[in-house]
């Protein structure tokens, strides 16, 4: 029997520095070489997860953006696309009218980019776009109007949580939203993809693709969930929400303690 693995990364394959560490790195070389079917699904871009697991050559398709795009690690086209449809301006128009001014993920000429209104950005998005300097998606505009431009498919609000959890509970039955705080800066994070967006959904599709039988999963936040429901098997490290231990199948080591490949160490069966 074929076994896709599949982890997330922030928190769990990625160490607090946000890195995979060199024993990780090893480990799954090595075991991918043998013949394991490896992953990971996270809500980085692209650019930024393999930035975090340079170390790792994985040589199969990865999920980005929380399942809005499936991506082919080597060639880095789009396999799989989730965009907005047109009622993306009404949800626009509501954040601005609550005073939320989000960053927004599309793609604009063909280019990815995300946007901002740098006047309007919260102290928690100043944050954000400090980690991110010199990336070449990087787009100021001059007005929220222009925040509507392009093929969009991510919306991120980083604000104060009393002015984003009224927002998720109006929207997370009509999109796929993430309500939850930054594990590293602790700022109250609402993320906004298409409902067809997610983590389950693409590692289903990739399954699929890849025709294995039997699905095993990391992951330490909620919104790993959906992958944890999907999964034969799921494994929540030490340091998960407590709400993610109660699901898993077992809880493994920490993510500083390297966690996922210990135990992919120590369980992977050569096919």
């Amino acid at each position: 029997m074929s076994t896709f693995y599949v982890s997330d990364l922030d928190g769990t394959l990625l160490r607090s520095n946000e890195k995979t560490s060199e024993y990780t790195n090893n480990v799954i070389n090595h075991l991918t070489d043998k013949g394991m079917i490896f992953s990971y699904a996270t809500a980085r871009s692209l650019i930024t997860a393999k930035k975090a697991t340079s170390g790792i050559n994985a040589k199969i398709p990865l999920i980005v953006y929380n399942g809005a795009f499936v991506i082919d690690n080597l060639t880095e086209d789009i396999l799989v696309a989730n965009y907005f449809d047109g009622g993306i301006d009404f949800l626009l128009d509501d954040l601005f009218a609550n005073k939320i001014y989000p960053i927004v993920y599309a793609h604009i000429d063909d280019k990815e980019k995300f946007s901002f209104v740098p006047p309007l950005c919260s102290a928690g998005m100043n944050k954000f776009l400090d980690s991110r300097k010199g990336d070449i998606r990087t787009n100021a505009v001059r007005t929220i109007n222009d925040l509507k431009k392009g093929n969009i498919f991510y919306i991120t609000c980083i604000d104060e949580a009393e002015k984003l959890e009224p927002l998720y509970e109006k929207y997370k039955d009509s999109y796929h939203c993430v309500y939850q705080r930054d594990i590293y800066t602790k700022e109250q994070w609402l993320e906004i993809m298409p409902l067809n967006a997610s983590k389950a959904k693409a590692i289903e599709q990739l399954q699929s693709l890849l025709k294995c039988e039997k699905l095993v999963v990391f992951g330490d936040g909620k919104n790993d969930t959906d992958m944890f429901e999907l999964a034969d098997e799921s494994y929540a490290v030490q340091n998960a929400h407590e709400d993610l231990k109660r699901i898993a199948t077992a809880v493994i080591s920490s993510n500083d303690e390297d966690g996922v490949a210990r135990w992919l160490e120590k369980n992977f069966a050569m096919p």
